[in-house]
């Protein structure tokens, strides 16, 4: 029996045994796994959401609740109604006289407006009939850049319908624009393109004479072309006196200006020529070229800003047509003009009483490698004649150097400072031209 009994409990351990190695774990279900975590977190956002609105649509009936909100008060603005009594029909002597007299004065405001606009109407007219002479000057260089690609540079200025000689058609204009320039091309008003050539050019005032062939200019734009007016730029009475800037005066080509002339009297004097500088109120450009022209429409200075005292750049300065006539005359005319090297000034009558300097025309300058210099004219001499003809000022200077002619020989007399005084003194002088 009891070895039967063990044999049975060995079977049934052995039976038990056989079981245990049969039982496996259950494998997991990766796709099921990531299914559930998605719609776990989709419920999780869902009810996220419906929180959040459910939270923010209450919040404004709980805040309305807790904190009622009083209803806004409309804005009206009644409307005035004045009433009139009978007695108040009738105005007294005084109210009447009042009455009138606002009317009078709001009339005369209005005729006064009036008449500012009729008079900037006027002003344009005049600057629109004064533009027709003027002209867009060209100045084209041909340049490489680092690829050995050719292109033009163009550099532009005003310029003014001079004259007409029956063969060219002159234009003054700026001399420091063309500089450098290959080709010159001339822009009318109407557009035509006209090529221009250097007729004559003077490095001391900076202006420069163009010729047109008559030929190249079309019959029907010829007719049309219109000459400038040249005005007077002499006498005080210019002072005070309106003027229009025409050209550049902004430094943009077609600009117009209006002002005053606020000096007239200034004189410049440069390289055997004597100029006069006219000041105006008008606040430019410190690179303003063109023309002033008064209100007859003439031309009565040339803008050029290089004379401009400091702090003063900007307001539009011009050189007085008057003193530019001469040369423009020569320069036209094809005429070379005469230098020396010599900068001047007349001789006061308190210098010449007090400090004995003799009357002429007294040398403040004299130009490196210039003739005077290479005769031995110095700062300080005083010019006292130019072969047979008496110096008395730096005028009578200018004058006689401009009818002089260049390559010819002319004996300047001089006064010289020394110890004992002023020593006369003669030169042989080579009278030079302007380059």
């Amino acid at each position: 029996m009891g070895e039967k009994d063990r044999e049975n409990r060995e079977q049934e351990q052995k039976n038990f045994e056989f079981m245990k190695e049969q039982i496996k774990e259950r494998p997991i279900n990766k796709k099921k796994l990531v299914r559930r975590m998605i719609i776990t977190a989709s419920m999780a956002v869902l009810f996220g959401l419906i929180a959040c609105v459910t939270v923010l649509g209450l919040e404004p009936v709980i805040n309305n609740w807790l904190y009622p909100e009083e209803p806004a008060e409309n804005i009206s603005f009644p409307e005035e109604k004045e009433e009139i009594l009978p007695e108040d029909m009738v105005l007294d002597d005084a109210e009447l006289e009042e009455t009138q007299a606002e009317e009078e004065s709001s009339e005369a405001e209005v005729d006064s407006l009036q008449m500012i606009s009729d008079s900037y109407d006027s002003l344009r007219a005049i600057a629109d009939e004064a533009s027709e002479s003027l002209v867009t000057v060209t100045g084209i260089t041909s340049n490489t850049d680092w690829f050995a690609n050719v292109y033009e540079n163009k550099d532009q200025t005003p310029g003014l319908i001079l004259a007409d000689n029956k063969k060219e058609l002159l234009v003054l204009t700026n001399r420091s624009a063309l500089n450098e320039a290959e080709s010159v091309r001339v822009t009318l008003g109407d557009g035509t393109q006209l090529e221009a050539s250097v007729k004559s050019d003077d490095a001391v005032t900076g202006i420069l004479i163009l010729a047109i062939s008559k030929d190249v200019i079309p019959a029907d734009v010829r007719d049309n072309i219109m000459i400038a007016r040249l005005g007077s730029s002499n006498g005080q009475k210019l002072t005070a006196s309106p003027v229009i800037a025409l050209g550049s005066p902004m430094g943009v080509s077609g600009s117009i200006m209006y002002g005053i002339i606020t000096s007239n009297g200034n004189a410049l004097n440069l390289p055997d020529r004597r100029c006069k500088l006219m000041t105006t109120d008008i606040c430019g450009s410190k690179a303003a070229s063109g023309v002033l022209i008064n209100l007859n429409g003439e031309v009565v200075g040339i803008i050029n800003q290089n004379y401009n005292d400091a702090g003063l750049e900007n307001m539009i300065a011009a050189i007085g047509i008057s003193e530019l006539k001469p040369t423009i005359e020569r320069m036209s005319n094809g005429q070379p003009l005469c230098c020396v090297g010599i900068t001047g000034m007349d001789v006061t009558a308190e210098a010449n009483k007090e400090l004995g300097v003799p009357y002429g025309a007294y040398v403040t300058e004299v130009e490196m490698d210039s003739a005077a210099m290479n005769a031995g004219i110095q700062s300080g001499d005083v010019i006292v004649g130019v072969g047979e003809i008496e110096i008395s000022d730096y005028e009578d200077y200018v004058k006689t150097i401009r009818k002089l002619t260049p390559e010819t020989t002319e004996e300047f007399s001089i006064m010289r400072q020394g110890h004992d005084g002023y020593t006369p003194m003669t030169f042989q002088i080579k009278i030079g031209e302007v380059e």
